[in-house]
């Protein structure tokens, strides 16, 4: 039996404490509060609710047999995710064969090469072989600018920002495999109901049932070594004795960690990109339309709007409206990080006002801001 730390109390963390605790000494040592990084949940009067946007693909058979695992799959809803893209001045639905069709700002030549394009990703076996070329270099050379120009640039911009240009083809086709497996009728995708608070909170049960310990709010600051071997953790308040870490924070963050630094580990290889998302718990909903998922094609600080709300029922969440609004940026200077809250949200909502000029600020009951700098890589060529 081995002694095992594990940094970090997210999802991989307590999953990976979860197996190792049935035959090891396993520690999650996270440094926030709240078990569950980026899967973390706001407590709102007697509901909770993601701090990001969380939802999953029939293809996530890990994460449902983990579920299943916990005794939790009753609490799995398949639910059809309705999405629209917002174009000169108004929101399409883009759900159907159907409505893609009467997308305005793609020709008929240009929904043929779209729908080539999709086809040709399903034949894909191995994504990796495209690692080496970027996405819109594949757009272009497969589906022509009309498609590159109209749906997925815009697209591309506000996931990656100035990086979008460098984004590996495997990614997309990757994401595009994923999204593209619909019946006729549009895409199903699976929620818990209750929110992932409740995978959270068993998982963390279950490791220490097994005789695991989880330690928050008390971050590790060094990982110590004794002849070139793991022999213990410095912790911002005391220390830990162990055999083995496993480390799953970013890259640059276990790189602080580790004194010589390890050899053949190069942090910056991977970027990491920061996520700003806005919750807003509202008497009515924004998206009267049923729209659960909006890409946006605007002058507006955000890329998305998901009203979580014409997704999972209101009922769950006393009655309010849940919309989500997300934004992605690269630099630690960028003013989505920078700002007060105050000032963000305030950005948001006159973002909101020009897409919806109808918006009714009256009608936000409060609002909540999760930011975070390093969220995601950047999937580079």
């Amino acid at each position: 039996m081995s002694n095992i730390v594990i940094i970090g109390g997210g999802l991989a963390g307590l999953a990976a404490a979860y197996r190792l605790s049935d035959e090891h000494q396993v520690t999650v040592v996270e440094k926030d509060e709240a078990l569950g990084g980026m899967a973390q949940s706001y407590h709102i009067d007697d509901y909770y609710i993601e701090k990001y946007y969380h939802h999953f693909f029939s293809s996530d058979t890990e994460l449902m047999g983990l579920i299943d695992e916990l005794g939790l799959a009753v609490q799995v809803q398949w639910v059809k995710g309705t999405t629209g893209y917002y174009w000169s001045g108004r929101a399409y639905p883009m759900n159907t064969p159907l409505e893609i069709l009467k997308f305005p700002p793609m020709s008929l030549l240009d929904i043929f090469r779209l729908g080539l394009l999709v086809l040709r990703t399903k034949l894909v076996k191995d994504v990796k072989s495209y690692d080496d070329i970027t996405a819109g270099e594949w757009i272009l050379k497969i589906a022509g600018s009309g498609v590159y120009n109209n749906f997925f640039q815009p697209l591309l911009n506000s996931k990656f920002g100035s990086n979008a240009d460098r984004v590996s083809a495997a990614w997309l086709l990757g994401r595009v495999k994923i999204r593209s497996d619909r019946g006729a009728e549009g895409e199903r995708l699976g929620y818990m109901r209750g929110g992932f608070h409740h995978l959270i909170a068993a998982l963390a049960d279950s490791i220490r049932e097994k005789g695991g310990r989880i330690i928050t709010c008390n971050g590790v600051e060094e990982i110590l070594m004794e002849d070139g071997r793991v022999s213990g953790v410095k912790l911002e308040e005391g220390s830990l004795s162990c055999d083995a870490v496993i480390s799953t924070v970013p890259p640059v963050t276990l790189a602080s960690l580790v004194e010589p630094d390890i050899p053949g580990f190069d942090p910056s290889a991977i970027h990491y990109q920061g996520t700003c998302c806005a919750l807003l718990g509202m008497a009515k909903p924004l998206m009267t339309d049923g729209t659960y998922w909006l890409n946006i094609k605007a002058d507006v600080p955000f890329g998305a709007l998901i009203e979580h709300t014409n997704f999972m029922q209101t009922s769950d969440y006393a009655g309010e409206h849940l919309l989500y609004i997300a934004s992605y940026f690269q630099d630690h200077d960028d003013p989505l990080y920078t700002q007060s809250q105050e000032e963000v949200i305030e950005m948001f909502l006159d973002g909101v006002e020009r897409l919806y000029p109808d918006f009714d600020r009256s009608a936000v009951l409060w609002w909540e801001l999760g930011r975070d700098a390093q969220t995601a890589p950047v999937y580079e060529t």
